[in-house]
């Protein structure tokens, strides 16, 4: 059942490595308060996904950013029912893969990558009529540093290697010890790359989810929404 927290649009930026639990809270928050959702990291891997059907090197910064402005990526932004299309082509489960995984840091580290998919983020955000939950790893510092409420989720490594394991079946599938190790190659990736690189905003309350359940981590962040509206009035 949602239940309406604002009158005038909100955006809430929720920021954090994989395996926080960044999905579930956004498209759980989203859904209560009646807001939009998007995952700005599907956005990068739908790109990274093009880039690999196209034969681009990625490997090459310089041969990205030469054919970044050619897929046409567009998201919806239902939290009970998000999509992502490449060129009119449903992509959300094959950008889920392995092959995308290990190769979507490469691709969303080009400053041309970036600015393409920061500007399109911005663009949807800014036409959201209730509002809109937006999750990644800089919208509170780079994409929508002026957001109403910015949440940084962190968990601990081990927590978020075991949710990430339990997520992936079949040949995708990996030990958890496996999974540490890439989410740590991940982790490094992100926070050292130049380009807007993954961080906690200043002004961001930062939650710990490893110790607290789904219901608990949406509560939070709901009460954080609520209280930044009463301060308005």
């Amino acid at each position: 059942m949602r239940t309406a927290v604002a009158e005038t649009p909100v955006i809430v930026a929720i920021d954090g490595p994989s395996g926080t639990g960044k999905s579930s809270t956004s498209k759980a928050v989203a859904e209560r308060t009646g807001f939009g959702y998007l995952d700005t990291g599907a956005q990068y891997r739908a790109m990274t996904w093009w880039m690999l059907g196209n034969g681009v090197d990625i490997a090459d910064p310089a041969a990205v950013a030469a054919v970044a402005d050619k897929p046409v990526i567009v998201s919806g932004t239902d939290p009970m029912a998000p999509t992502i299309t490449v060129d009119g082509t449903d992509v959300s489960l094959p950008i889920r893969g392995r092959a995308v995984t290990e190769a979507v840091s490469a691709v969303s580290a080009v400053p041309e990558v970036r600015a393409l998919i920061t500007e399109l983020q911005r663009s949807i955000a800014a036409h959201a009529e209730a509002g809109i939950v937006v999750e990644g790893r800089d919208i509170g510092t780079t994409v929508l540093p002026g957001a109403d409420v910015k949440i940084f989720l962190t968990a601990s490594p081990a927590v978020r290697a075991a949710r990430r394991s339990a997520e992936l079946t079949g040949q995708e599938a990996a030990g958890v010890a496996a999974t540490q190790a890439a989410l740590a190659r991940r982790d490094a990736a992100d926070s050292g790359r130049k380009a807007s690189p993954l961080a906690k905003a200043d002004d961001a309350v930062e939650v710990d989810t490893s110790e607290l359940t789904l219901p608990q981590v949406i509560e939070c962040v709901v009460t954080l929404i609520e209280a930044r509206k009463r301060s308005e009035r």
